[in-house]
């Protein structure tokens, strides 16, 4: 898996006009070596593969990335990146501009004279858009996590409780069935707070006819998932019913529609119609969904930016909202992959309006 990886990486040096690439960002060093510690950098000519990390890593690089020539650095990191560079022969190194800071600019170009650092973007993460069988499977064992934890806290919530009991029975939950740890904060909005789309849990009490939104993730090999469903506090108004209708209606068009060749703005383009004919297009404002894979946010995203054509592999969440300022939020969130035929939807909790 590495090795295949490794050759897809290196099929994009002359494109970008390097020869060689230093990997910084923490899930794509993940995806590309295997080491899930916290800190070092890979370095990968055209054929050689080097893992540069401190003494408090080595024996557990040297397990996890066999394909890598592990090697501790000394007192500047740097220095050790110039000396590798230097025996692999490489005269133009591609670095990740949208993760090395000014200052690590600084650091590299003071150490690395005589070696031409070139900005890059994208060379790691156009690899991760399409996720293997073991990646999926992963992100599917996430999911089910996610899943059992919305199925216990529909036993618990009950007006009284804050969003943040709400939050942290889902995380505990969560880690204390498999988890790693959380995606994301625990989102849990209710009532008025729902009309954020990122209303993270507060101290706010959940009340009788309120609807709650409760957006989440766990961690499962490194993997997110990432799922949303709201409820109703006691018996749904028919205000409230008639937008969550509307919110399901939007994303099962779009389920329906995804294919592979599809673009993202055309899938985000089918929900929003349906949100925008009711009267509410004003009240969508974000995306339709996004990638989900070592970040929980990643490539390719569904949304009226989103001209990258969907193919089979690809795993994109499907998260059409109604937001109304002053009265509650409706979201429902799926996470899925593209299949030939369509799609494989792996979140499993029921999408009825559920009225606790």
């Amino acid at each position: 898996m590495v090795k295949k990886r490794l050759a897809a990486l290196r099929e994009g040096f002359s494109l970008a006009g390097i020869d060689g690439f230093l990997i910084t960002r923490p899930e794509n060093r993940r995806y590309m070596t295997g080491f899930t510690g916290s800190s070092g950098v890979a370095l990968v000519s055209g054929d050689r593969a080097y893992f540069i990390t401190d003494f408090r890593y080595v024996e557990q690089a040297t397990n996890q990335a066999p394909e890598f020539h592990i090697v501790k650095h000394g007192l500047k990191m740097t220095d050790t990146i110039r000396e590798v560079a230097e025996e692999a022969g490489i005269g133009r190194l591609g670095f990740e501009k949208d993760v090395v800071t000014y200052k690590q600019h600084e650091a590299f170009s003071s150490a690395l004279a005589g070696i031409e650092l070139i900005p890059t973007e994208g060379m790691v993460e156009a690899l991760r858009k399409v996720k293997d069988e073991h990646e999926i499977e992963a992100i599917r064992q996430a999911e089910a996590i996610g899943d059992a934890a919305f199925s216990h806290v529909l036993d618990i919530m009950r007006p009284g409780m804050t969003e943040i009991d709400v939050a942290l029975e889902i995380e505990w939950f969560m880690r204390k069935n498999g988890a790693e740890g959380i995606g994301f904060e625990v989102i849990v909005a209710s009532g008025e707070r729902g009309a954020m789309p990122h209303g993270v849990a507060s101290s706010k009490k959940l009340a009788e006819g309120e609807l709650v939104v409760m957006d989440f993730g766990a961690v499962y090999q490194g993997y997110r998932g990432d799922m949303t469903r709201t409820v109703s506090l006691g018996k749904a108004s028919p205000m409230q019913r008639k937008l969550y209708n509307i919110v399901l209606r939007a994303q099962e068009a779009a389920l329906e529609g995804i294919r592979p060749g599809k673009t993202g703005k055309e899938i985000d383009a089918i929900a929003r119609k349906v949100i925008e004919d009711a009267g509410y297009g004003e009240n969508f404002g974000h995306g339709l969904g996004h990638g989900v894979g070592l970040a929980v946010h990643e490539e390719p995203r569904l949304s009226v930016t989103g001209m990258e054509e969907l193919v089979c592999g690809m795993v994109v969440t499907v998260e059409p909202g109604i937001y109304v300022p002053g009265f509650a939020g409706v979201r429902i969130e799926d996470l899925v992959v593209v299949s030939e035929s369509g799609i494989r939807n792996i979140t499993s909790s029921p999408k009825e309006l559920i009225e606790l």
